[in-house]
């Protein structure tokens, strides 16, 4: 699997947090993938764990991956904008 470019990416959606507003950034703390994504996910790491993944397989893991990254960094611009407000 290819190194995450999380750092990379939080440095790009920096200004975001400039522009959500609480409102917004309470919404996108709490977003969720639903049931059968979770499912969908947790089946494929297992496999990828064991060696057991297909190439479409593990193209299709490495996307969740890349997705999980970019919503997880979305989601600490937003609870660092709720702290901000918080503070205020």
């Amino acid at each position: 699997m290819k190194a995450p470019a999380a750092p990379l990416l939080d440095r790009l959606l920096d200004p975001l947090g400039d522009v959500l507003t609480p409102e917004v950034a309470r919404k996108l703390a709490n977003v969720r993938f639903d049931r059968e994504v979770r499912t969908r996910i947790d089946r494929l790491a297992r496999r990828c764990e064991a060696g057991d993944l297909s190439d479409e397989e593990r193209r299709e893991y490495e996307a969740y991956v890349d997705a999980i990254d970019f919503v997880a960094i979305l989601q600490a611009k937003a609870r660092a904008v709720l702290r901000r407000s918080a503070g205020e």
